[in-house]
């Protein structure tokens, strides 16, 4: 069996407010497998945004230990930290953090800039990644000058430009009217079907619904971990009624 690509041992984050720790995730151990589709769901305050920014690399666990792809992240230095977010994980934001004065192109570059390639080298893979997302005719928009799923399909190019072994998705319909929040939601299972990991938080039961494994947080713990029958977005979308 190959091994997980996320595993977590123990996994606990505490924060300083005053003089008291406030535990924000506590002992949280599981693993996902690559190539998964993973919703994490739960109210605010149960750790689930802490749980993601851990897998992240934004922030490091006070106790407890986790991996990715086999390497011990909560060992690494900052340097190392910041080399594996750049090279191994993808970020979706729920307000797309596009650059407002730059185009589609040169916003899905951005990650590369550390990588030592030529800007051709840069420009070429961001077009492909745009073209793969649907937006190869809007490589130069600004994104005041696309729509919000234009814009969240802008962020899913960039956070896919790297080939990273995993993308954190945080939720990343929120700004989206539903419909939209389909559309993108098609696109992430797409990419999932060719292989991309995918970690979504999400406080929508009609979103988690596509993902394949939703995990339910509740006061820095799982509380629940259940295989989905995942529902099919595409075909969701085929059956709303068209747009006048």
């Amino acid at each position: 069996m190959d091994a997980p690509l996320i595993r977590t041992e123990n996994l606990a984050k505490l924060y300083r407010l005053g003089d008291s720790d406030v535990p924000a995730l506590r002992g949280v151990t599981l693993e996902i497998p690559r190539g998964a589709f993973v919703a994490v769901m739960g109210p605010s305050g149960s750790g689930k945004s802490t749980f993601m920014n851990l897998l992240g690399g934004l922030d490091r666990p006070s106790a407890g230990r986790y991996w990715l792809d086999g390497e011990d992240v909560s060992e690494l230095s900052d340097d190392a930290l910041s080399a594996l977010r750049n090279r191994r994980i993808g970020f979706v934001f729920q307000h797309f953090n596009l650059l407002a004065r730059t185009g589609a192109l040169d916003n899905v570059a951005l990650p590369l800039l550390y990588r030592g390639l030529s800007a051709a080298e840069h420009h070429a893979r961001a077009a492909r990644r745009l073209a793969e997302v649907g937006l190869a005719e809007r490589m130069q928009h600004l994104p005041t000058q696309l729509s919000g799923g234009q814009q969240q399909r802008v962020a899913i190019a960039r956070a896919l430009v790297g080939d990273p072994a995993l993308v954190l998705a945080d939720e990343p319909t929120g700004a989206l009217d539903s419909q939209t929040g389909v559309e993108i939601m098609a696109l992430l299972q797409q990419l999932n079907r060719a292989g991309i990991t995918i970690v979504l938080v999400t406080h929508e039961h009609d979103i988690a619904a596509y993902a394949d494994r939703i995990i339910h947080f509740r006061d820095g713990r799982v509380v629940d971990d259940l295989i989905n029958a995942r529902r099919d977005a595409a075909a969701d979308l085929a059956a709303l009624p068209a747009t006048p």
